[in-house]
């Protein structure tokens, strides 16, 4: 089946993208005004400007001016979780630490008892009505942790939603293993850590649950050298490790991703120079959670530090029922221009190619390129790219396709 769109006011990152942009090259997008893209059996197949367009095709768009750019990858989520938590909501607002709440049952804690209540079918019902939230949000690919089940059963469980949503949604999903959230009641920390280790790490690993291992690397849930341990069980069980480093605390968390050769560093709203020198020498991709950031308050990773020091940086949702209730990446790209002074193109780069890298998806997804997917975004009508983050909190995507098949269409049923 071909498909055309045509009358593309501007086609956005159109290069191959074999690997991450960095530091000022993530101020220039390459792209195309007045643009068509030609689409076939789901890929894409070429492009150039619309007066060269092919006369006949299986499919016509009329793009009418609108902006095309690739999908946006979210490249860390919770997305898995029983219910939200908008009680705990009102208690930060009057004051009530994350810490604090943690320290009292709440928090990651008691996500988990709710999901050890849950059953799979149920699980999967509640993410998959999230996974259609955030692909009408231009979301295209996803990654999905484990975390709130805090035993052997339920973090499998966890796992077996995330494998099954990839399958039933019909949209790219890499899985990752997160045992090491938070250390449930009635167990110390060292025994926990054993037990990730010679009980959860081995279960995953034997129905091929997880293609990643992360952990809290943070004060008061798991220490650097924790963190190195778990990781590095996980990566003999053939999991690559990705990291929570430096949310709340200089927790260490850089350096156990570099040590285990991580394929990102998320969170970084506590780093440094020492830190971003140390991401400098390595192949960790940094990885900024601006939703989370915003909704406790913190400050944000120091992006433009980054960004001088020659860093790629990805953007992700983090949605999560506490400190991230939001998948919404068109927002992300918001708080990032906002927040963290990204430019709109910045921002693009950490929305489609970076994470693709930091996913490895590179060869398939996070550009425009032949041969690579037809996953795509065509907007609403809009001149110029910084319109996208520019109009916050409100959603500029007219229509999401993956893999050559229309997944959402606003104006499917206007007349």
């Amino acid at each position: 089946m071909t498909i055309l769109i045509n009358n593309i006011r501007e086609l956005f990152q159109i290069f191959e993208g074999s690997s991450a942009v960095c530091g000022k090259a993530m101020a220039d997008s390459p792209s195309l005004k007045n643009a068509y893209l030609f689409i076939r059996d789901g890929l894409i197949d070429r492009f150039g400007p619309a007066e060269d367009a092919p006369e006949h095709a299986d499919v016509v768009l009329d793009a009418k001016e609108r902006l095309v750019l690739p999908v946006f990858i979210d490249s860390h989520t919770h997305i898995v979780f029983p219910a939200y938590r908008e009680e705990e909501f009102v208690m930060k607002i009057r004051g009530v630490s994350y810490q604090d709440i943690a320290r009292s049952g709440g928090g990651i804690l008691n996500s988990a008892r709710k999901l050890n209540q849950c059953s799979e079918d149920e699980l999967f019902h509640l993410a998959s009505g999230r996974v259609q939230e955030v692909v009408e949000h231009g979301t295209g690919a996803l990654e999905i942790k484990s975390g709130y089940g805090l035993s052997v059963e339920s973090e499998l469980k966890m796992l077996r939603v995330a494998r099954r949503l990839g399958e039933a949604c019909d949209i790219p999903v890499r899985t990752t293993f997160l045992g090491a959230h938070a250390v449930p009641a009635g167990i110390t920390k060292d025994d926990y850590v054993r037990m990730v280790i010679g009980e959860m790490i081995p279960a995953v690993a034997a129905e091929h649950l997880a293609d990643y291992i992360d952990v809290f690397c943070e004060e008061g849930f798991f220490s650097m050298d924790q963190s190195i341990e778990i990781l590095e069980a996980g990566v003999r069980a053939g999991m690559k490790a990705r990291v929570h480093a430096n949310q709340l605390s200089n927790s260490g968390g850089v350096q156990a991703a570099v040590k285990t050769k991580a394929l990102s560093a998320d969170h970084l709203e506590q780093i440094g120079e020492e830190e971003i020198k140390i991401l400098a020498s390595s192949q960790v991709m940094p990885t900024a959670l601006p939703g989370a950031a915003n909704f406790l308050g913190l400050s944000m990773p120091p992006a433009r530090k980054m960004i001088e020091a020659g860093l790629p940086i990805s953007i992700a949702s983090d949605y999560n029922p506490g400190s991230s209730p939001s998948g919404n990446l068109m927002l992300m790209w918001s708080l990032a221009c906002i927040r963290m002074k990204m430019t709109p193109e910045e921002g693009l780069h950490a929305l489609t190619i970076n994470p693709a890298i930091s996913l490895e998806w590179q060869s398939s997804l996070g550009s425009i390129w032949p041969g690579k997917r037809a996953s795509l975004i065509i907007t609403r009508p809009s001149e110029r790219l910084a319109f996208l983050p520019y109009h916050y909190g409100m959603n500029a995507v007219d229509m999401v396709m993956l893999d050559g098949q229309i997944r959402f269409n606003r104006n499917a049923n206007k007349r």
